[in-house]
């Protein structure tokens, strides 16, 4: 199936449409042979994260990919569509656009790379240990049937005790004599 040049535009065209400015244009980085190969193995398990349709490469695909980068930095990307010229430029368009790395292309897939952004996490104001689920075990009575075998939630001052019950930790005891002791 053989295109001339104003088809192929044309086609380029309906496929991407115009982006607003708060992506970048500049070039994609560049990997090593070995980087690449590294990456493409480690890709060999990975799942499409995102799915580009009919509509193409749109603003809220490229936001979504960009999310994906942020959080993943190696991610699977399928594209729906037979034209390879066009899954092309959707590659070489993303990789520009999300500075992201060219990992490999295979048929419907796209594979791109690009390093995690360390978000800053802010301490949280309250102190000390939150909720945990443990699972209680509790043999049955005659020891014959199955155990019980129940998910519970904990709060920070609560422990499991043998026989599966919850209890609440108790405030630790202070004696009138260490703290008269303590202030002299």
């Amino acid at each position: 199936m053989h295109r001339s040049h104003k088809q192929l535009v044309a086609v380029r065209r309906a496929i991407l449409l115009p982006i607003d400015s708060t992506f970048s244009t500049d070039q994609p980085m560049k990997l090593t042979p070995s980087e690449r190969s590294t990456f493409r193995a480690q890709a060999h398990a990975l799942d499409p994260v995102v799915i580009i349709g009919e509509a193409g490469l749109t603003e809220s695909v490229l936001k979504e990919i960009d999310a994906s980068l942020n959080s993943h930095g190696l991610i699977k990307i399928r594209v729906f569509g037979d034209d390879r010229v066009a899954r092309v430029d959707i590659y070489e368009t993303i990789c520009s656009k999300l500075e992201a790395a060219p990992v490999q292309h295979i048929g419907k897939l796209l594979v791109i790379y690009r390093p995690k952004k360390d978000l800053e996490k802010t301490p949280s104001a309250k102190k000390g240990r939150g909720m945990r689920e443990v699972t209680v075990v509790k043999p049955s009575a005659s020891g014959t049937k199955r155990p019980t075998v129940t998910k519970v939630l904990l709060k920070g001052n609560e422990r499991v005790t043998t026989g599966g019950s919850i209890k609440r930790a108790k405030k630790r005891q202070t004696s009138p004599k260490k703290l008269s002791s303590s202030r002299g």
